[in-house]
């Protein structure tokens, strides 16, 4: 007879983990990548080919890196956890990097390059700012920290990207 696994607390730390890490990474990762590409005075419909590359691409890596590395936690642990039990925050990871991905993206599909960068940008902030608040109602700890938290070193991405792009425009 097969036994049921009841949802822990453990459980549920692993989802938050890999929800906040999907988000956060997806918006840092992908306006980092398309401001630097957008800075660099591209044509937008490579921005946006780069920017959904990245986004299919870092979607399933981070999916695949978030069950094996649950995985093999569970493996070296002795918690006795079911075997799959990466699944889950697997696919948090996985959804979570995909659709907040577009958050910084979209701009480029109605917008010029020129425009949909201020936009791309502010949208990201704004979600950093709004996913902190999020986490940190869910974890039960101060909100505006966490999301002050979240903008700051997420906001580094942004500057980052723009920088290289700007360096590397003309080569």
């Amino acid at each position: 007879m097969r036994r049921r696994h009841r949802f822990t607390r453990h459980d549920g730390a692993e989802l938050v983990r890999n929800f906040v890490f999907g988000v956060e990474d997806s918006l840092v990762s992908t306006v980092g990548l398309v401001s630097g590409i957008a800075v660099a005075a591209v044509p937008r419909g490579t921005i946006l080919l780069t920017g959904m590359t990245l986004i299919f691409v870092e979607a399933f890596s981070m999916g695949v890196g978030a069950f094996l590395s649950e995985e093999a936690a569970n493996d070296y642990s002795t918690s006795g956890r079911r075997a799959g039990a990466g699944f889950w925050p697997a696919l948090i990871m996985f959804a979570t990097y995909f659709i907040v991905g577009l958050i910084p993206l979209a701009p480029y599909v109605v917008l010029s390059s020129t425009e949909a960068l201020a936009v791309s940008v502010a949208l990201t902030l704004a979600s950093l700012f709004g996913f902190g608040v999020l986490a940190g109602v869910w974890i039960g700890r101060h909100p505006l920290r966490r999301a002050t938290e979240m903008l700051a070193l997420g906001g580094g991405a942004v500057l980052i990207g723009m920088v290289v792009g700007a360096v590397f425009r003309g080569v």
